[in-house]
């Protein structure tokens, strides 16, 4: 790339040579040239606001992280998966739900590592993301290597392992989330659920609804809400937070996955 050098202007107080040669400027440019400091840019108005208009601005910010769905007014969700803090979520549902999770986690540039004890029902993934060379890796129960994580390289830690999942040698950590899979409740299931930041339950058992409800103090409304939801609605659940969340599939979800289903 090259550089352009300022030639100097002609007229009072314009930078002079030292040489006392006067560099020969067009007549039509030389009212373009002032003081030798180049071409001007365009003259644009200055925007400026008052202290009383600057504190009705509004702008769009919202979190960064991956669009889990829609909430009930339409509006997208978004998870916030890579921190630099320990974030462990227990998702109470669908493998389907898991994966697509997964998938768009590993499209924001995050790597992901599936802990199951049934990889067979992984191997489309990995298969369509190129072997495991790009951004997903499945290994069986408890042999989750160290991932490595950081910032530059934020891992997601999916733990499909059951009804009984063991203690994972892989714990969240800065920049390492951790999602647990549970396809129903389970003597584990109030552990998991005291230990993790957030919690998505879908359709389950008036039995197991009201198990959760006590254990997440969900409203009778919420409670009663939850043997009714639909295949890819999910209750998110974290402190006082309570939102609804379709995951709505791209075309190229559910040509990999299927449509959303609750059963596996």
């Amino acid at each position: 790339m090259t550089s352009m050098t300022p030639q100097p202007a002609t007229g009072p107080g314009a930078p002079s040579r030292s040489d006392g040669a006067q560099a020969a400027v067009p007549r039509r440019g030389r009212g373009l040239l002032p003081h030798g400091f180049g071409l001007l840019g365009p003259r644009n108005a200055r925007h400026v606001l008052s202290a009383e208009q600057v504190a009705t601005l509004a702008l769009p910010i919202g979190d960064d992280g991956v669009v889990i769905g829609v909430d009930t007014e339409g509006r997208p969700a978004v998870l916030g998966l890579n921190r630099p803090t320990p974030y462990d979520i227990v998702l109470i549902g669908g493998l389907w739900t898991a994966q697509v999770l997964a998938l768009r986690a590993a499209a924001t540039g995050a790597r992901v590592a599936v802990e199951t004890g049934r990889p067979q029902a992984w191997a489309q993934m990995v298969h369509a993301m190129g072997g495991g060379q790009n951004g997903l890796a499945v290994y069986e129960v408890g042999r989750v290597p160290p991932q490595g994580a950081s910032a530059g390289t934020p891992v997601l830690v999916v733990r499909d392992c059951g009804m009984r999942p063991p203690r994972g040698r892989v714990a969240s950590g800065p920049w390492q989330a951790v999602l647990t899979l549970l396809p129903y409740l389970s003597p584990v299931a109030p552990r998991l659920i005291r230990q993790a930041r957030l919690v998505g339950v879908q359709r389950i058992s008036p039995d197991e609804a009201l198990e959760v409800g006590r254990a997440l103090t969900l409203s009778r409304e919420n409670v009663e809400a939850l043997p009714t939801l639909v295949d890819g609605f999910t209750l998110w659940c974290a402190d006082r937070d309570r939102q609804y969340v379709m995951t709505q599939p791209t075309d190229a979800e559910i040509g990999l996955l299927g449509t959303p289903r609750r059963m596996d």
